[in-house]
């Protein structure tokens, strides 16, 4: 926090917010959660940006995607879903590509939620990590090394990726 704070004041400090060009990158606490708001992988808005709750967005997202149903509110956020977990309202999680355990608020009640969780899924590219711990079943993923398709850089700028290493 105190980091993302010196970012933030350097930039007010020196006038580079409002500006073609300038401006902190994002800030975010998960990896790729800029990714995921522009592809619809989080559970408070559609892909690029667009409102759950507006039916034309949801009209757009689901014509586009030629899906049978779309949502139509708001599911969990991360916090809520561990929430959820602990109370039993949740039975079964796949965790991609990210270490709740480090990085959401309240250590003890992520570990007592994966605990109550019937069903841990976890999907990683690092075998050993606190989360995985609690996995009952353990997937592995590619590093962007290995990847390709397109990635969400820091400063929001979307670029094509090609591997340049093959997948283990």
């Amino acid at each position: 926090m105190d980091k993302c704070n010196a970012i933030i004041n350097c930039h007010l400090a020196t006038g580079k917010l409002g500006h073609l060009g300038s401006g902190p990158f994002s800030i975010t606490g998960q990896p790729n959660a800029m990714g995921g708001r522009e592809v619809g992988g989080l559970a408070n808005m559609l892909a690029a940006h667009m409102n759950i709750e507006d039916e034309s967005h949801r009209d757009l997202v689901q014509s586009y995607w030629d899906s049978p149903t779309i949502c139509n509110e708001y599911g969990p956020k991360a916090v809520e879903m561990f929430d959820k977990m602990a109370k039993g309202e949740i039975k079964a999680v796949w965790i991609m590509a990210t270490n709740p355990m480090v990085s959401l608020p309240n250590r003890n009640e992520i570990e007592t939620a994966l605990k109550t969780c019937e069903l841990v899924v976890v999907s990683d590219c690092m075998a050993d990590t606190d989360t995985m711990e609690f996995a009952d079943v353990k997937l592995p993923a590619t590093t962007w090394g290995e990847k390709d398709g397109t990635v969400t850089n820091s400063e929001r700028r979307i670029s094509r990726q090609r591997g340049i290493l093959a997948a283990p």
